[in-house]
């Protein structure tokens, strides 16, 4: 339905950045002004507050691996879902040496919305996962950086 796609960099060794990458409790981490009440490597589950004016309440979002191939890549899928509304986003990281760090090679499809969210006009959606990915990486790279 929506597609997203982009490479990220980061002067920290593959390794360390796929360990990280790879674990979905550190990825919920970085999301900003997430409440999280579960976070292992495999699952994350918090609650945040929807950046869009006619979602009210809570928005509840649980990350789960799919696939990993350590220090390779990994996959999620990560459903949201609020009162009258729901979606399904597909991820896949894949983690590549660059210059003595790490080249991130990110794929995001928001593949099914319910509700609300089906009356929504495309651009708004982009536009606003846009910001939270945004968002999402700037925290990814500071909990990254070198000390």
């Amino acid at each position: 339905m929506i597609h997203f796609e982009g490479v990220q960099t980061f002067p920290v060794p593959v390794a360390e950045v796929a360990a990280k990458l790879s674990d979905a409790g550190f990825l919920a981490n970085c999301v900003p002004d997430v409440n999280i009440s579960e976070a292992t490597p495999d699952r994350a589950v918090g609650k945040v507050k929807p950046k869009l004016s006619f979602l009210t309440g809570s928005l509840t979002l649980t990350a789960e691996v799919t696939a990993r191939a350590p220090g390779q890549s990994v996959a999620f899928t990560i459903q949201s879902k609020v009162i009258g509304a729901s979606s399904i986003v597909t991820t896949a990281l894949e983690f590549k040496e660059a210059d003595g760090g790490t080249a991130v090679h990110w794929t995001g499809d928001l593949t099914s919305v319910t509700g609300l969210m089906k009356m929504v006009p495309k651009g708004l959606l982009e536009g606003a996962a846009k910001k939270v990915i945004d968002d999402i990486w700037a925290t990814v790279g500071k909990k990254l950086a070198p000390a």
